[in-house]
């Protein structure tokens, strides 16, 4: 009799365990920075005066570097497309750190890489954003300075 319980309990618990495993998603994919940045959306609201330079993309000498900042941005992937929604939340991080350089006085921001769960991937072409079941999250991490003209 114990030993039926035991087995029952054990076939509940993994049911429960499999059944949580197949809807906590967390898949990380690279999407092309590129559809990231001409999105209409995109054109409309980044800053033409505040350059992005991502991974080892070659730039003019930096005059001053005034440190380096993180993003970590999440948006809702409801009734969005993994693609669509990480392009989304792309444009938001990559916002921030627009702001974040004219707020310290810089027109750029250099080295720009993907730092999705301190996962860190550089890359002049794509960026890692995470998908999950209802969530998508962009983390970058970028270099404001003020480059020589």
């Amino acid at each position: 009799k114990m030993k039926s319980v035991m087995l029952k309990s054990l076939i509940v618990a993994s049911a429960i365990t499999l059944s949580g495993s197949l809807f906590a998603r967390d898949d990380r994919n690279m999407y092309p920075l590129s559809d990231a940045l001409n999105t209409p959306a995109a054109k409309e609201k980044l800053d033409p005066n505040i350059a992005l330079y991502f991974g080892k993309q070659r730039h003019p000498a930096i005059k001053e570097s005034l440190g380096e900042w993180k993003t970590n941005k999440k948006t809702n992937a409801f009734n969005k497309t993994d693609k669509e929604a990480c392009e989304w939340v792309f444009l938001s991080a990559v916002l921030e750190l627009q702001e974040r350089a004219a707020k310290e006085g810089g027109n750029a921001v250099v080295e720009i890489k993907s730092n999705y769960k301190n996962s860190e991937r550089s890359s002049e072409t794509e960026y890692m954003c995470g998908n999950g079941a209802v969530m998508s999250g962009v983390a970058l991490k970028g270099k404001v300075v003020k480059l020589a003209k």
